[in-house]
């Protein structure tokens, strides 16, 4: 794996730690919102897949396990930045959770939420193996050091 591969992983485990970090810290404080699904819950939710996410990317970074990073980041924002900009309680019977204003985290989750985003769309894009140069045929074996077996060249 080159260097920008490494990189937008880094840049994607990253963003979903943050994510996970302000969603746990978060999800005491909502505990007494009760619904089908309290916010706590929703809170810890997000945790657990945000860590199982970067998890799987840094054990097995591949296109994978970075679409499933990008659906866990993506999937948090596309929420937050629609409850952020609309009131959806006035829409139907929703938990009212309309924030126009944010403090502190409230910012750092869609932003690193955002970040994360697009290095793992860009890493499902590029893959995490180098191209092979034009008239050089890979073989089989080729790769298998990413992974922990011998490569021979």
């Amino acid at each position: 794996m080159n260097v920008l591969r490494h990189s937008l992983v880094g840049v994607v485990v990253t963003g979903l730690a943050v994510d996970a970090y302000v969603h746990s810290s978060l999800a005491s404080t909502h505990d007494p919102v009760r619904a089908i699904v309290s916010q706590s819950q929703h809170f810890r939710v997000e945790t657990a897949a945000a860590v199982v996410a970067a998890l799987l990317l840094l054990l097995r970074p591949g296109r994978l396990t970075a679409a499933i990073a990008a659906l866990v980041a993506g999937g948090g924002l596309g929420p937050l930045l629609v409850l952020r900009y609309v009131d959806v309680a006035s829409l139907g019977p929703f938990l009212n959770k309309f924030e126009p204003l944010w403090y502190a985290q409230n910012t750092w989750t869609p932003v690193a939420q955002a970040v994360a985003t697009a290095a793992a769309v860009a890493l499902v894009v590029l893959g995490t193996r180098p191209s092979t140069p034009p008239g050089h045929a890979r073989s089989q074996t080729d790769g298998l050091a990413l992974h922990g077996g011998p490569a021979h060249h």
